[in-house]
């Protein structure tokens, strides 16, 4: 299979900008294909039977991520071939520090329609100019004649478009050909892939491979990869670095990081979890409002029954708060109200004993799987701000303050005491961040994370193909916090620092009101009900399938039966 993929890296280098969108537009019709299958087989494989109110999640995470993903790219490549930069009509402006921030969501009226009032923002490293910026978009198509090699890609295990995605990340980014090697729990998929990705894989550019760890340590070590990638955990990742953490061989990797003498001779780049904040900023609340937030969070956590490495984990509240045991009584009811469904991920019923063992006041809500986890003033944080539980376990944790106290204080509190920088949460509603004013998008430009979600999930910033994702920049292999580099980012930007997202504080029609409507720093006006995504959704699944179904067909006339659904949630 690798020698078949070195001479499928020349085949690559070969092809035209032209003929590359074309391709792109193969895969797109195979997925499109396959789509319904690929939504059917993943979610039966986490134990959602047909007619569970759950399973459109795998419809938005599975195909529907990768569609967006194809058409982005396939734009870039138009683009590209017709001599004009990526970022062309791309609105750019100031961030704080002396970044440069571009306007990347929605690019399309289609998805101000399906996305209304949600927003995606890249912002640069300091120092990066909108003509440094413009002419480096498009990274390895700038030079698509000069072969990357053969990668391997490292599959998740939780989401099925992640394998997906990351493998055409390789091609579009570095010219890199690639064997995925598939993780056990997504199996069952691997039909599923092997069509949708026919196109990629009949010239020579993919090859797909099942198999457990040694099968990866094999491969990462084998001579004829280039460059690794990885999406998991923080200890597998280290193991294919330095060697294993215990048993015979813990004394040479012990010494091995000592040195600083890494065990793979290779690049190396990855994506990996950590624990999320959720900061909630105190502010006056309606009712309704406390309801929509409390289920938010509760999606942030359950969505997937957890096993997410964006998955919301810590919820920051303020003690100062008036409204902060009205808040919690509504999110321990959304908690409750949450669909069952299985804790299926492999060892989770271990990181659950784990919870109960770290905390043992904490609750138990729903089917009794979901763990609640109110961390008293002179209890012991550190489990749940240190340990991705990876699963239903959901902490609190509480801090000082009013306004622009609160939010410099959650800030540093996430900074310095949470493990891992990939994704964080922030829910303020508009009057509360229209009189912080500046101050708030300070504190937003402390904050380092390489996805920071205002009154949205970082989980939009992983479907947003134009955005990019993964931790925040500076990590390395002695200490690789949420990992090395970014995938997705289909403008191929170069220079980027994260990804900023804004959504609506208050769905359709209560984004209407008058005091919705004066918020700073993005549109707070939607006309989008409850999302699709939430846990509480109750026509989530038909909506789900139906807005897929959209991007694989483009029917108008079957959308608007969708958008009716929408409004029932």
């Amino acid at each position: 299979m690798i020698d078949d993929l070195q001479t499928g890296a020349r085949t690559w280098s070969h092809l035209t900008l032209d003929q590359r969108t074309r391709l792109l537009g193969r895969v797109r019709d195979s997925v499109a294909t396959v789509a319904e299958e690929w939504a059917d087989v993943a979610a039966t494989s986490k134990g959602l039977e047909p007619g569970h109110p759950l399973r459109g999640e795998e419809w938005l995470s599975g195909p529907y991520a990768t569609l967006v993903a194809l058409d982005a790219y396939r734009s870039t490549l138009s683009a590209l071939a017709k001599g004009e930069s990526p970022l062309r009509g791309v609105k750019t402006d100031a961030a704080p520090g002396g970044r440069l921030r571009a306007q990347v969501f929605p690019l399309s009226p289609i998805d101000g329609v399906l996305l209304s009032g949600y927003t995606g923002e890249v912002w640069f490293e300091p120092g990066v100019t909108e003509a440094q910026a413009r002419r480096t978009a498009g990274l390895a198509q700038l030079t698509p004649t000069e072969p990357g090699g053969v990668g391997l890609v490292l599959g998740a295990g939780n989401v099925t478009s992640i394998p997906v995605l990351d493998v055409i990340y390789e091609l579009m980014a570095h010219n890199r050909v690639t064997i995925l090697k598939v993780n056990p729990t997504q199996d069952s998929v691997v039909p599923v892939f092997e069509r949708a990705l026919a196109p990629l894989i009949e010239p020579g550019f993919l090859r797909i491979v099942r198999g457990g760890g040694d099968v990866g340590a094999y491969l990462a070590d084998h001579r004829g990869i280039a460059h690794v990638h990885i999406t998991g955990a923080t200890p597998t990742f280290d193991t294919i670095v330095w060697g294993p953490s215990s048993g015979a061989g813990a004394a040479a990797t012990a010494r091995r990081r000592r040195e600083d003498r890494p065990k793979l001779k290779k690049p190396i780049t990855a994506e990996l979890g950590g624990v999320s904040p959720i900061i909630i900023v105190p502010g006056e609340w309606s009712d309704a409002d406390l309801r929509f937030q409390a289920e938010h969070v509760a999606t942030m956590r359950l969505y997937n029954s957890g096993h997410n490495c964006i998955a919301g984990q810590l919820v920051l509240l303020s003690s100062d708060w008036p409204q902060r045991e009205a808040f919690l009584d509504a999110l321990r009811a959304a908690f409750d109200a949450a669909p069952a469904r299985p804790v299926w991920y492999p060892r989770s019923d271990e990181k659950l004993a784990a919870a109960a063992s770290d905390y043992p006041s904490a609750t138990w809500r729903g089917d009794g799987t979901r763990a609640f986890i109110e961390v008293g003033p002179g209890d012991d944080a550190t489990a749940v701000e240190t340990t991705e539980y990876f699963a239903p376990v959901l902490g609190i944790v509480t801090l000082p303050g009013n306004g622009q106290e609160f939010v410099d204080r959650a800030v540093a509190h996430a900074n310095d005491e949470l493990a891992g920088t990939l994704g964080a949460n922030v829910l303020i509603d508009p009057v509360t961040q229209a009189a912080l004013g500046d101050g708030f998008e300070r504190a937003m430009a402390d904050l380092r994370y390489g996805t920071i979600s205002i009154n949205s999930w970082t989980a939009f910033g992983f479907l947003t193909p134009t955005l990019p994702w993964g931790g925040f920049p500076g990590a390395t292999p002695q200490n690789v916090e949420s990992g090395i580099g970014v995938v997705h980012n289909a403008l191929l930007l170069d220079g980027i620092e994260r990804a900023v997202t804004r959504g609506p504080f208050r769905p359709f029609p209560r984004s209407l009101q008058p005091k919705s409507l004066s918020r700073s720093g993005g549109r707070a006006f939607s006309v989008l009900p409850k999302p699709p995504w939430f846990v509480t959704s109750r026509t989530g699944a038909a909506v789900s399938e139906g807005f897929t179904r959209f991007r694989m067909d483009g029917d108008y006339a079957k959308l608007s039966a969708t958008l009716i659904k929408a409004f029932r949630a």
